[in-house]
């Protein structure tokens, strides 16, 4: 199986996360990076489905210089190559103009039989690219799996909601997305770590791509941020002291605030 596997680098969760004042985008280099989480359960689901039906794996990741280190990251843990889109064109594009991007990424990529995503990623929570792209490619979606099987050129996967379990099949090629609860991902051994400083990433732009630089960015992007302000700070709580009537005072606070 030829495997393309979307991921993206976002800032890490543990990191402060704030907002450009110039344009109201993600500041993305005042906090620390990390390749999405939900994205590297995409890969070992990858390299799972590898190890069982041969093939190759291939990183697709749209985003600045700094990305390279998120698509080494799934290199070295098994993924064989990468194609890494990097412009400056790309900065602000929404949900819409990325799913373009990346499908036309993974038609670089000769013999797709599966393409793996994230359901969502950590810093837009949009959890519609993997659709998208779909969509863009005229394949089969299969969304929010937490269990995928391939049967030949069938693919079967699992998919859980609030009423119960989906059991959802297709043919391949097609596109799916998981989520966290798909598997557990492997730690890159050092010999991962060194073997993934020698495998090839194709770099290119979106002008390789053929994709127009108008349909891009702010500019082209669908919806527009006009203004934005830091969240408040907390106020301090009320302080109900107890002198035997401490649940009468609690029963009245949250009468007034009409939470009963």
């Amino acid at each position: 199986m030829n495997i393309v596997v979307l991921v993206k680098q976002v800032p890490d969760t543990y990191s402060e996360r704030k907002l450009a004042d110039s344009d109201h985008t993600l500041d993305r280099e005042s906090a620390d990076a990390v390749l999405d989480e939900i994205n590297e359960r995409a890969v070992e689901e990858a390299l799972q489905l590898q190890a069982t039906h041969g093939g190759e794996v291939t990183v697709v990741s749209v985003g600045p210089d700094r990305a390279t280190d998120a698509i080494r990251k799934a290199l070295s843990m098994g993924a064989d190559k990468a194609v890494h889109v990097s412009d400056e064109a790309l900065h602000g594009t929404d949900a819409i103009g990325t799913a373009k991007v990346l499908a036309k990424a993974v038609g670089t990529v000769e013999g797709v039989d599966l393409v793996l995503a994230g359901n969502e990623a950590t810093d837009g929570r949009v959890g519609a690219v993997p659709a998208m792209v779909a969509e863009l490619l005229g394949l089969p979606a299969l969304t929010h799996a937490r269990k995928v099987e391939v049967d030949g050129t069938t693919v079967k996967v699992e998919r859980e909601t609030d009423e119960g379990v989906q059991h959802l099949q297709a043919a391949l090629p097609a596109v799916i997305s998981v989520n966290e609860k798909i598997n557990e991902p492997r730690y890159p051994s050092f010999k991962g770590i060194m073997a993934a400083k020698k495998k090839p990433v194709s770099t290119l732009t979106v002008a390789d791509l053929g994709v127009d630089a108008a349909e891009l960015g702010i500019a082209g992007s669908w919806t527009s941020v006009l203004e934005s302000a830091p969240k408040p700070p907390r106020s301090a709580g009320q302080r109900v002291e107890d002198e035997g009537d401490g649940g009468t005072k609690v029963a009245e606070y949250l009468v007034g605030q009409k939470l009963i």
